[in-house]
């Protein structure tokens, strides 16, 4: 096994490990970082920046934030969580030809590797920048590293702009969909199942609920070029009592997933009128994001990018950032369709072409 990187050990990540984006990648990769245990990357990440002159380094619990003071008229944000889900038999990191696999390569120790290089590297870009490290994405909100630092330091995020290192597949995936959870109840009237006619099974009623989203046409929306598709779907079921018993209660889950032009009210409202009738209680919500192209450095970005953007099928925290008024894209290096999966991995190339497009956007030209 790799070794788990402590106190007691050198810092893996060295000036030579900075300068290389891949090997850095790797690096990253091997520092092992499920979410709530990133005391140690953290401490890693820290003690690289704070050896980095050019950078100014604060902390709060396991995010690390760094950023420049030269006076620049515009301020961005680079963005990436150190966490990873459960390991699942893919740690440490292996290489195979062009692929690096293991756990976090994708989503998103590949775009955490781009922010901290350059941070390392480019010491007088051409907007201020603001680096976020930050802790404990992957799971419950109340622990992510970036609301917190809204609630304690929100001058720590003050910004023009924003790119969350997300995966990406290399293109600019612009804003996110909202998403909304709702429980839907049913109610009948026990009986023995004997005598079945003397009761209302509540389990039955739900029938009508599945044959409306059945019947359930998704929207699709097209913001700034950006074409977001909408989703209705039952996620989870449940109901009974006894197997000889007619159940008076049951439930769906229902999750939506809503274009940004809708607000989370306007979501809900949606949700009411398709299930008129029935019993609707919020179990989770989030707000979307715009596709935010319209600030200076986005589409200075887009130009380095060289590619159209792309709606962002799903919800990430630049929703977070959208909330605090700084729009944001997401671009990384790894697919996302190997996010979370046994086989994760990350393409080389993909890392290259990714430092090389955030080069082009951020240093003086005459650095290029």
């Amino acid at each position: 096994m790799a070794p788990r990187y402590g106190a007691h050990m050198a810092n893996p990540l060295t000036p030579d490990v900075l300068v290389d984006p891949v090997v850095l990648t790797r690096t990253l990769v091997d520092i092992e970082s499920v979410s709530r245990d990133e005391k140690v990357i953290a401490n890693c990440v820290e003690d690289a920046l704070r050896q980095v002159d050019h950078l100014n380094v604060k902390r709060l619990g396991n995010t690390v934030m760094a950023r420049t003071k030269l006076g620049r008229e515009q301020r961005v944000i680079l963005a990436g969580h150190l966490d990873t889900v459960p390991i699942n038999d893919n740690w440490p990191s292996t290489v195979v030809d062009d692929l690096i696999y293991g756990c976090g390569t994708s989503d998103m120790k590949s775009g955490v590797a781009l922010a901290l290089h350059l941070a390392a590297t480019l010491p007088d870009p051409e907007y201020d920048i603001t680096y976020l490290f930050y802790e404990a994405e992957e799971i419950e909100s109340e622990f992510n590293g970036l609301n917190l630092v809204a609630e304690a330091h929100p001058k720590w995020l003050q910004a023009d702009f924003a790119v969350l290192l997300e995966p990406t597949y290399g293109v600019v995936e612009a804003g996110c969909q909202g998403t909304m959870r709702v429980r839907l109840h049913t109610h009948g009237r026990r009986a023995h199942t004997a005598r079945a006619w003397r009761g209302t099974n509540a389990i039955h009623a739900l029938g009508e609920v599945l044959r409306r989203l059945d019947r359930y046409q998704a929207r699709t929306v097209t913001i700034d070029g950006c074409t977001y598709r909408e989703g209705l779907s039952a996620v989870r079921i449940g109901g009974g009592i006894a197997g000889n018993v007619v159940p008076d209660e049951a439930w769906t889950e229902i999750n939506l997933r809503f274009a940004p032009d809708r607000s989370e009210k306007q979501a809900l409202e949606h949700l009411h009128e398709v299930f008129d009738g029935y019993e609707l209680e919020v179990t989770d919500s989030a707000p979307g994001a715009l596709p935010g192209l319209t600030a200076a450095p986005a589409r200075d970005f887009l130009l380095a990018v060289g590619e159209e953007p792309a709606a962002k099928l799903g919800w990430t925290d630049v929703a977070r950032f959208a909330a605090l008024g700084i729009p944001a894209l997401n671009y990384g290096p790894g697919d996302p369709a190997l996010a979370h999966a046994p086989d994760e991995h990350v393409e080389i190339g993909k890392i290259r072409d990714g430092a090389a497009t955030l080069y082009r956007w951020l240093a003086p030209s005459s650095d290029i």
